[in-house]
């Protein structure tokens, strides 16, 4: 037997109403999740210049926000999402098993957090951080 209010099945108050998730909210998620991984070096672009810049960006007030989703893009439909990941790896680790790894924790993390199903995650390998090579830190001018 079910209870009814006005002719209508009463629903649970948590089923009340719609939640939507923002693409950005997933990129969040999904950049923290890939930069966890061991091997991952940085996230977007390779170009020295670009990671001087985003280098940069991250030292301004307000800029580390744009830079925790920097090489992610998500699509986020109502019940699933799709991913694509731009990320550098650090020399002397498998390419194959750091791009596994990431896949496995970005789609980990979004789907319990958001309750999204992931259907993809495409990732592009853009650069390799080699050991000699020197973090692109400029000086900052502000003291």
């Amino acid at each position: 037997m079910t209870e009814s209010v006005s002719g209508s099945a009463a629903k649970v108050p948590g089923d009340r109403g719609r939640t939507t998730i923002a693409d950005g909210v997933v990129e969040k998620i999904a950049g923290l999740a890939a930069r966890e991984v061991l091997g991952v070096h940085a996230m977007g672009s390779g170009s020295g210049l670009s990671r001087t810049f985003g280098a940069v960006r991250d030292r301004v007030p307000g800029g580390a926000k744009a830079s925790v989703s920097r090489g992610v893009k998500a699509e986020v439909g109502e019940v699933q999402t799709a991913l694509d990941l731009e990320i550098v790896v650090d020399y002397g680790v498998s390419i194959r098993d750091v791009a596994r790894a990431v896949r496995e924790n970005v789609i980990s993390a979004v789907e319990r957090m958001t309750g999204l199903e992931v259907v993809e995650v495409n990732i592009a390998v853009s650069d390799v951080k080699l050991p000699d090579e020197e973090d692109e830190e400029p000086e900052s001018r502000l003291q």
